[in-house]
């Protein structure tokens, strides 16, 4: 009797269909009006994302196939659900304009993720080329739950705007670092990285979801401005 193998990448690929899963809830929870409901879903699919990723480092399970059901995932609950839940909250009032701006995050964030995976060479990565595509989508979800029920004319001031900026991001060549591993060495090595963590930590649980985003906002200004500073730098050490 042939017994089934159980290779340590099913732990990790377990937590990769969980994270699509959460996106195609997503998408029916927009679908019936459950904005609210829908944007938490995103979050979580975040969560399962995220231990995705240390799983496959546990167990040593990275691999090819990981990467590409990692990244088929990704596009439905970090770009296909955002951007749904986005048009059918707000930008379905903007007729065509609508559908072309809410369609961006999937685009622009398809690309980012094929060229991710084109050019990935082995499976641990110093930082990512353009906003990664769960920081764009988590960046308009606690937007969302932080603005659009309470502080509507807000919201729909900001969101266009947001939308085209954070699409162009995704397929920038900006730099953005990392989640770094909390250890002993790590923390000697870049101190100044965990102190700016460990007061974004604070901004979060003083703000909550406000907080969250603003620590959103705060990464993707820092990657825009570094990519900046360092321009500018090369180009008067080159002159």
């Amino acid at each position: 009797m042939n017994r089934i193998r159980i290779t340590p990448s099913v732990i990790p690929n377990l937590f990769t269909s969980l994270n699509l899963f959460c996106g195609f809830v997503s998408i029916i929870q927009a679908s019936k009006g459950n904005f609210v409901n829908a944007a938490w879903f995103i979050i979580a699919a975040s969560i399962f994302d995220a231990l995705d990723g240390f799983m496959a480092r546990l167990t040593k399970s990275s691999s090819e196939l990981g990467v590409e059901l990692d990244s088929l995932s990704d596009v439905v609950s970090f770009g296909l659900a955002p951007a749904f839940l986005l048009y059918s909250s707000y930008f379905y009032k903007l007729n065509s304009i609508g559908i072309l701006i809410s369609s961006l995050p999937v685009i622009t964030g398809a690309f980012r993720l094929a060229r991710f995976n084109v050019q990935l060479v082995g499976f641990d990565k110093k930082f990512f080329t353009g906003l990664p595509i769960p920081l764009c989508a988590l960046t308009f979800v606690t937007f969302f739950l932080g603005f659009y029920e309470y502080q509507i004319e807000l919201f729909e001031i900001i969101i266009s705007p947001l939308v085209l900026i954070l699409s162009f991001l995704m397929v920038s060549k900006v730099k953005y670092d990392t989640i770094p591993r909390v250890s002993i060495s790590e923390i000697k090595s870049n101190p100044i990285k965990f102190i700016v963590i460990f007061l974004l930590v604070i901004v979060v649980i003083l703000y909550d979801i406000k907080g969250l985003f603003f620590a959103f906002v705060f990464v993707i200004l820092f990657g825009i401005f570094r990519h900046i500073f360092n321009k500018i730098q090369n180009k008067f050490f080159r002159g």
